[in-house]
């Protein structure tokens, strides 16, 4: 019984945590309806209820959040020494979970850790695209990727990346029935494709700059979407103007797909980095995983 008591504590962290079924299954890599199963199961054993269920949401009842905060802590530090054992062995074994945009999956991390996984075998690497100002360390994620204003004081930082340019750009059959704008009042006027943000719900407001101030516009449009490449596909479809990484229009401002306006008024994001916790125990894998991503000069 105490064995299977481990095991289906593991499961009620996940759900408490992810304060979802659906993402806690798919984090298990089981399905919703067992895992409801394991922790009906573990409520029935243990004569209390863990969760508090309804419709839209998940909750620990305060025997649920008793036992999330005193063994949750301790199943961590059990992972910990085991990976700690695994790197006693001669290859980096083990499961490295990251979190990043889809883009810089993308460009940045994909590139560069597709090489190591021929080589070793016995790694493996979980990336997940997520848009949200996540706590790695509650979600249990080993690494995170976010621009250089965006980590944690208490995180050890790995940067990746030089500043990030920036373009506003617009395709040349939404120019046909639309000013060029050089001026921010002139932008303002414009059909400009936003972007949601899922941690607040809010619309990201244009980080731009005037003769060198940063500043912020909060520009209006049709279209709103949750993701860049959403946003490129509109810009292309002539739907509007898009605030985008260079690098990701670059080639069609080439071949005459996009044009960019307004360069002068694009403020470059902060460099990306790579950040992980401070106190965490670092594995030979995830030491491995950090030196191939981490920029190289």
């Amino acid at each position: 019984m105490a064995r299977d008591n481990l095991n289906d504590i593991i499961a009620f962290v996940a759900v408490a945590r992810e304060r979802s079924f659906t993402r806690a299954a798919a984090r298990l890599g089981m399905t919703q309806s067992a895992l409801s199963h394991i922790i009906r199961s573990l409520e029935s054993r243990l004569g209390v209820r863990l969760l508090t269920r309804t419709t839209r949401s998940v909750s620990p009842t305060e025997a649920g959040e008793r036992l999330l905060l005193n063994v949750a802590p301790r199943l961590e530090e059990i992972e910990a020494e085991i990976a700690a054992v695994s790197d006693l062995g001669d290859k980096p074994v083990g499961t490295i979970r990251i979190t990043a945009i889809d883009q810089v999956i993308d460009t940045v991390l994909w590139p560069r850790i597709a090489p190591l996984l021929p080589q070793y075998p016995d790694l493996h690497v979980e990336i997940s695209s997520d848009y949200r100002m996540i706590d790695i360390a509650a979600e249990r994620y080993d690494i995170g990727v976010r621009h250089g204003d965006q980590v944690e004081k208490d995180m050890i930082a790995v940067r990746l990346t030089d500043e990030v340019p920036m373009a506003i750009v617009g395709s040349p059959a939404y120019f046909a029935w639309h000013q060029v704008p050089t001026t921010l009042q002139e932008l303002m006027k414009q059909n400009c494709i936003t972007l949601r943000l899922p941690s607040s719900g809010g619309i990201y407001a244009w980080e731009l700059q005037q003769d060198g101030r940063p500043l912020e516009a909060r520009v209006r449009g049709q279209a709103v979407m949750t993701n860049v490449y959403h946003m490129l596909d509109a810009a292309l479809a002539g739907v509007g103007l898009a605030l985008l990484p260079e690098s990701m229009v670059a080639a069609h401002v080439r071949e005459g797909r996009l044009v960019s306006v307004m360069q002068d008024w694009c403020l470059p994001f902060q460099a990306l980095h790579a950040y992980y916790p401070s106190r965490r125990h670092t594995s030979r894998a995830l030491n491995l995983v950090i030196d191939a991503i981490r920029l190289k000069t």
